[in-house]
């Protein structure tokens, strides 16, 4: 078994629960009380994932980035080193959706070739079709996530890290 670091970073709106999908996954819980992340806050977790028939530990360190930052965030010191990303998009909030899109296409201008997926939040408030959300409409691979109820939070973050390391893009 093999260790790797992986700077993961966590960008979307305002609101939409980057600091949620955060706390479910390394402590376990939801607070449905919003305090705005203000800079950055990291996180550290562990996992494990299979890569190329090995079992590779996995130290992601989350780096929960203000969303206030929109396209710029690329040019800050807060995404230098980063190797994948989790853009996470609120579902009841169809802006929220569009600002999802272009920060991954922004991302993938910025990181050609590191892992970036798009993270439908709030699933457990779904009440449209899933065709009709943004990411679907122009064909762009997204994940759905509930940090209320835990629903595919471990998920999305595992995938983005197996992309990584099959990449050889860990620290």
């Amino acid at each position: 078994m093999t260790n790797q670091a992986i700077k993961l970073l966590l960008l979307g709106e305002v609101g939409v629960g980057k600091t949620s999908l955060a706390r479910r996954l390394v402590f376990g819980t939801f607070d449905s009380s919003y305090k705005a992340t203000i800079g950055v806050d990291i996180f550290d977790f562990r996992l494990k994932a299979a890569v190329s028939g090995l079992l590779v530990d996995v130290n992601l360190l989350i780096w929960d980035i203000d969303g206030d930052y929109s396209q710029d965030i690329y040019r800050h010191i807060y995404s230098e080193g980063a190797t994948g990303a989790l853009i996470v998009s609120d579902v009841s909030r169809p802006l929220t959706q569009k600002a999802a899109v272009d920060l991954w296409g922004g991302f993938e201008r910025e990181f050609p070739g590191r892992p970036a997926k798009i993270v439908m939040n709030k699933a457990d408030l779904l009440t449209s079709p899933a065709s009709t959300l943004m990411p679907a409409a122009i064909g762009v691979d997204f994940v759905w996530t509930s940090a209320k109820t835990g629903y595919l939070v471990l998920d999305a973050f595992a995938e983005v890290a197996r992309h990584c390391v099959a990449r050889g893009l860990a620290l």
